[in-house]
């Protein structure tokens, strides 16, 4: 493999572990703006897409490069989709454990698969069925670990798994149509209205500097996670892109207790959380025919 080549691969690679580092950050900074500033998820999910539009707005500027829309459907679900688990995402976050909250989000990828199996016929594979049906076990570790009682604030992280799923349907068929400028711009000021029109009672003028901190420190891990996997995605196959980004999974999972003052994970939990990160790879490596 020429040198140049691999070098590539590996800016690829770093930049995909770096977004899944960066995605980690923003629900950490929600744990740690707890007990300092009282600011809604949805406020959170607010500052993350408007900070994200003015972002996409001076980089086009910079490129001049126009807005291209077609299928306005695709990126108006996109956005729907999006927007919804990223609020879903930070409420479980605000509820539970980071840890929980991260990886009931990295599921998105077996729902993508089961969906897939179910709406088409060309996709339906009895192992892949399979390999669902054990993550499926594994979420169920997550979500009530000890009783067999089901956790009902895990829900939440349940449900930005599931509504993420939908979303990255919508970028997939998308891409087929829109350039990333494009999709990110609708997906960011669209994202930042329909929080502002769904939860503008939880929204307000940032009045002291914590507020201020937590607000725009989120963002930027968010919007940064948003770029690093854009720019990491050039260099890498989508199957590696997509194991190196489920690593997220024991990143939370490692982390949660030293840096998030999570509860260490249980012993079940930690079998639920390598049950969804083995069939991620699994799913993943399937896509490419592997």
């Amino acid at each position: 493999m020429p040198k140049t080549l691999k070098t590539r691969q590996l800016i690829g690679c770093l930049c995909i572990f770096a977004s899944a580092f960066c995605f980690y950050l923003t629900t950490v900074v929600i744990r740690w703006s707890k007990g300092h500033v009282f600011i809604d998820p949805a406020f959170f999910a607010f500052a993350r897409f408007l900070m994200g539009f003015i972002v996409i707005c001076a980089v086009m500027g910079l490129k001049r490069q126009p807005l291209r829309p077609r299928r306005y459907d695709l990126l108006f679900g996109r956005m729907a989709f999006n927007c919804i688990a990223v609020y879903c995402f930070y409420k479980s976050v605000d509820l539970t454990s980071v840890a929980e909250a991260n990886i009931l989000n990295m599921t998105f990828p077996v729902f993508v698969a089961l969906f897939s199996w179910i709406l088409l016929k060309e996709q339906r594979d009895i192992t892949a069925i399979g390999m669902v049906m054990i993550a499926f076990a594994g979420i169920w570790l997550i979500l009530s670990p000890q009783n067999m009682g089901l956790k009902v604030e895990n829900l939440w992280g349940l449900a930005s798994g599931i509504i993420a799923s939908f979303s990255i349907i919508c970028l997939n068929l998308s891409r087929r149509y829109h350039d990333s400028e494009t999709i990110l711009f609708f997906m960011f000021g669209l994202g930042a209205v329909a929080m502002w029109l769904l939860f503008h009672d939880k929204i307000f003028i940032p009045t002291n500097r914590a507020e201020l901190y937590y607000l725009t420190l989120c963002s930027v891990f968010g919007i940064g996670g948003q770029y690093l996997i854009t720019i990491g995605f050039l260099f890498v196959t989508a199957v590696e892109g997509s194991i190196i980004s489920s690593t997220r999974i024991l990143l939370a999972a490692l982390l949660g207790p030293l840096i998030a003052s999570d509860p260490v994970l249980s012993f079940s939990g930690w079998i639920g959380a390598d049950l969804i990160f083995t069939t991620n790879v699994y799913l993943a490596l399937r896509k490419s025919g592997r």
